[in-house]
Formats: C-alpha cells, sequence, structure tokens
C-alpha cells in the first residue's frame, strides 16, 4: 500500500525490503534492551517511517533527477545497518502481544490480516476523502499543473515516502510477531513483490492512475502465485523468474493500455473537428 502511493506519483521505493529487515533488528534490539512492547512497536514503526522521509528529503530537497537514486542507497545502507547491528544473524524474542499479533487468529482469520484491513482503511479514507489524497493524484499525474494550481508538490512527495516507510515499519511489526524474531535477511527482494502488486493491480508507472484496492488485489495475486508454485514444487529460483516475467507483462499492459487511450482520443478530437 505504501509503494502504491509511491508510484501514483511517478516514484519508485526499492529500499522497502531492507527497511522491513532494520525494524525488525532495532526493535529486537530494545526488546532485549527492557522496552515494554508499546515502546517496541513503536520504535519499529518510527525506524520504518525515518527512513522514508529520508528518501522522500533527499529526493525532494537534494533535487535528485529520480527516487530510484536515494531509495538504492538507502536499500543498501539500511541493510549493513541491520547487518550491523544484529551482527549478521537473527535476534530471538519478541513481546508476547507481538507474538499474538503474528501469530494468533480472531474468527478464524489472522490478526494480521486486521492489521491490514485497518491500515488499508485509514489510507483509503485519506486518498478519497481528504485534499491530499486529491493532490496526490494531480502530483502523479501533471507535477508542472499541480505546481502551478499552488499545491505543495514537495511536501505531497515527502509524505507518500514517509508512509511507504511506516508501512514497512507496520510490516516489520507482524514479521517480526510470526517469527519471534528480528532479522536482518527479512524482506530480501521485498521491494519487487510490492513493484508488481502495485502494476498487477493497475498503477501506472506514468503516474496519477491506480486504485488501492486494486493494489491489494495485486498484492493477493502475487501470493496466490507463490502459494501454487510452491505446491506444484517449482524451484524456488525459477519461482523469481516467474514474478519477474508478470512484472515485464504487467509493465508493457500499461504500456499498452496508455497508447490506445492516446490513439482513441486523437481520433475523438478528429471526429469533433
Amino acid at each position: 500500500m505504501g509503494q502504491h502511493l509511491v508510484i501514483l506519483t511517478r516514484g519508485i521505493d526499492l529500499s522497502v525490503g531492507s527497511n522491513l529487515a532494520l525494524a525488525s533488528v532495532v526493535g529486537a534490539l530494545s526488546f532485549h534492551a527492557g522496552a515494554p512492547a508499546t515502546v517496541v512497536i513503536a520504535v519499529m514503526v518510527g525506524c520504518g517511517a525515518t527512513v522514508g522521509a529520508i528518501n522522500g528529503l533527499f529526493y525532494v530537497f537534494g533535487r535528485l533527477p529520480h527516487p530510484f537514486i536515494i531509495t538504492l542507497a538507502t536499500l543498501s545502507i539500511a541493510k549493513g545497518l541491520a547487518l550491523q547491528l544484529a551482527e549478521g544473524r537473527a535476534i530471538p524474542g519478541m513481546p508476547d502481544s507481538i507474538d499474538a499479533l503474528g501469530r494468533d487468529s480472531v474468527w478464524g482469520l489472522p490478526g494480521s490480516v486486521f492489521v491490514v484491513a485497518g491500515v488499508a482503511a485509514m489510507l483509503f479514507v485519506m486518498a478519497k476523502t481528504m485534499v491530499w489524497g486529491r493532490w496526490i493524484y494531480a502530483v502523479g499525474g501533471r507535477p508542472d499543473a499541480a505546481l502551478r494550481m499552488g499545491i505543495p508538490v514537495s511536501w505531497v512527495l515527502v509524505s507518500v515516502y514517509v508512509i511507504s516507510g511506516l508501512c514497512s515499519g507496520i510490516g516489520s511489526v507482524i514479521l517480526a510477531g510470526r517469527t519471534d524474531a528480528g532479522s536482518p535477511l527479512f524482506g530480501n527482494l521485498l521491494e519487487l513483490d510490492t513493484i508488481a502488486a502495485v502494476i498487477i493491480g493497475g498503477a501506472s508507472f506514468l503516474g496519477g492512475r491506480g486504485h488501492l484496492g486494486h493494489a491489494l488485489i495485486g498484492a493477493i495475486m502475487i501470493g496466490v502465485i507463490r502459494n501454487a508454485l510452491n505446491l506444484l514444487n517449482v524451484n524456488v529460483f525459477f519461482q523469481l523468474i516467474v514474478i519477474g516475467v508478470v512484472i515485464v507483462i504487467a509493465v508493457e499492459s500499461d504500456v499498452l493500455r496508455n497508447y490506445l487511450e492516446g490513439r482513441v482520443r486523437v481520433l475523438q478530437a478528429g471526429r469533433q473537428s
């Protein structure tokens, strides 16, 4: 969901996996230092949001040509920090409430489902009912026009990267609860899955187009594909190839859709004239 907002603004966040790993390690270290569950959760979510803020601030106010550069840098930095802090190994142990969130079920559904539903509802309300949500689509659709309209483009861009990092922090809480540990190896290639989910859900790399619900459907589809491949005993290395092919097909479909829509608009303009 965080990646979805970033892609809506014509950006990309490659640091989500490393950000999640770093947040889990920081959370595990804070737990072993004696912090209560609420502080551990706050530390993990705050760590994720901090990395997201660094991405957004450096991209916007550092006047970088594309967010690919800073998010690729933070991918490496966050992974290195996680490995350094954890000394290259997993750190077992998490508060009971975090373990319960990752492992227990309510009404037959995993606790993580309710977390995802809560985050989705919050982001949906923000994107569809607040002016901020309209600004995101405006910035992604026509950034120059959005600037001329008086929209604070810079801070809109920073905000989506902060939310992307925040979502990574929330994801680290769920994953740490499922494994009862923090690990610098969490989130490997997670950025591929998030990008694939968003693009399969119909969002455009050209910005300004996409729906949060469709991104969730895309994430479910990625999960179904992986589960089906596992049930068929498909080699794990070949699964990476399949996900890569799915991304290429989804992006090419988006390009074809934009081309066809452009042709239709030209034909309609010709008929009107």
